[in-house]
């Protein structure tokens, strides 16, 4: 059975820092809807009725297009979902409304100073967190944490900045042709704890 809260508990904030995996879904009127995952130490709770995480470019820029498309003031809708691997069984979702906050952007530095900034850092989801939400997750399997899978990051700190900022300019809308407003800023932050890798 779910249950709905009006923000963030102790216990559900203690919940959400300890996964190391969470998933993020928006959707636009006539678009797609876009579900991603989401490692590494990007997830940070503000308060009990904010929340953010840092982005890193990818394949696309579904998420800042979709809550862009929305002109609500707080942003277009979101929800994240963590749920634990572990005992005890449960699945959190945080619904809310989230706008994206680019490097050149107000704002920009009262987020960042919460996050390890990355290499590919592009710009960080600030979420205003509506409603929460828990139910059982007795159907989620039991499963291990190994470790973080650097890839993405070594990329970015081994990529060319010029290349970088070609690959940004051709990512100027989503998959459904709505605009986004990507990043062209290039940020050489640091990588995260070395871990033993095979290839990774």
């Amino acid at each position: 059975m779910a249950d709905f809260f009006d923000s963030l508990s102790d216990k559900h904030i203690a919940m959400v820092e300890a996964q190391p995996v969470f998933f993020v879904a928006t959707a636009a009127p006539d678009a797609r809807v876009n579900l991603s995952p989401k490692g590494y130490d990007a997830f940070r709770v503000l308060s009990p009725t904010r929340v953010a995480y840092l982005d890193l470019g990818g394949s696309g820029n579904e998420t800042n297009a979709h809550l862009l498309a929305d002109d609500h003031p707080q942003g277009g809708r979101i929800t994240l979902m963590f749920c634990n691997f572990q005992q005890p069984a449960l699945i959190l979702r945080i619904y809310g409304r989230g706008q994206p906050v680019l490097p050149w952007e107000r704002g920009w530095d009262d987020l960042a100073q919460h996050f390890t900034l990355l290499p590919g850092t592009r710009q960080i989801f600030d979420i205003a967190v509506e409603s929460v939400q828990t139910s059982c997750g007795w159907g989620v399997p039991f499963m291990q944490y190994e470790r973080e899978r650097l890839t993405l990051a070594k990329a970015h700190a081994n990529a060319d900045p010029q290349e970088w900022a070609g690959k940004v300019k051709r990512r100027r809308e989503s998959i459904d042709g709505l605009p986004t407003r990507p990043t062209d800023r290039y940020i050489a932050g640091t990588m995260p704890p070395e871990r033993p890798t095979d290839g990774d």
